[in-house]
């Protein structure tokens, strides 16, 4: 079944087509606009999000230079309430290279999310400078195995290691997992196989349109382990 979607930006531009986010957004950050940027879309998501059925939740990413301003916090409340939206349908995505620069300032805004009832999510684990510790002392309810694992895990005995393991070690932690990446059955197979909770991926849906979503989430996926 259906467990949420995540929000993912595109600059539609008039004359240059589909601009992808790896190349505006480290301008935004260079120069501050990532965070009217990134208010727009946490509202966006919010009241998009209020008319999907109340069990789906929404996933925002969350830049390094967003987490230093300290409006973030101010402007996440804001878009709830003006949404009317339940704040644990909102999940809040990191990286680990947020990580690494401002340890102690991002545990404590997580802290105060999760105070809210927002729930935290560690993306693409296992692509920057992995530590334990952040899954010791950060305040998450997921981890989502970067991609590269993913793919890989049929074919390198060391890949399907680090999945298998990461699940478990996850759920000794009450670490909810998602594999990001997910594109063929057998790479689905395997996932429910070693008990990971949720997939995404080209194989469970491509990206579509936030107008397109209220009618997919009525639809059945066709898949036992959640996407």
């Amino acid at each position: 079944r259906i467990r949420g979607f995540e929000a993912l930006l595109r600059w539609q531009h008039p004359t240059l087509g589909q601009i992808p986010p790896t190349e505006f957004i480290p301008i935004a950050e260079e120069t501050d606009l990532i965070h009217s940027i990134g208010h727009w879309v946490v509202k966006t998501a919010c009241l998009a999000a209020a008319r999907w059925p109340r069990d789906l939740r929404v996933s925002v990413n969350l830049s390094v230079v967003q987490l230093r301003n300290k409006a973030l916090l101010d402007g996440i409340v804001v878009a709830l309430a003006e949404a009317g939206l339940d704040p644990r349908r909102l999940e809040v995505e990191i990286t680990e290279t947020v990580l690494i620069s401002n340890f102690e300032e991002t545990i404590s805004l997580l802290q105060s999310l999760i105070s809210l009832s927002v729930t935290v999510a560690l993306d693409d684990f296992g692509t920057g400078y992995s530590s334990l510790t952040y899954l010791r002392k950060l305040p998450l309810s997921r981890l989502k195995i970067d991609r590269s694992f993913v793919q890989d895990m049929l074919t390198d005995a060391d890949c399907a290691a680090i999945v298998r393991s990461l699940v478990e070690l996850a759920h000794e932690l009450r670490i909810e997992v998602t594999a990001e990446g997910v594109e063929t059955p057998e790479q689905l197979d395997y996932l429910r196989c070693v008990r990971c909770d949720e997939a995404q991926g080209y194989l469970i849906g491509k990206p579509v349109r936030i107008s397109e979503i209220p009618g997919i989430a009525a639809e059945p996926v066709g898949q036992e382990l959640d996407t």
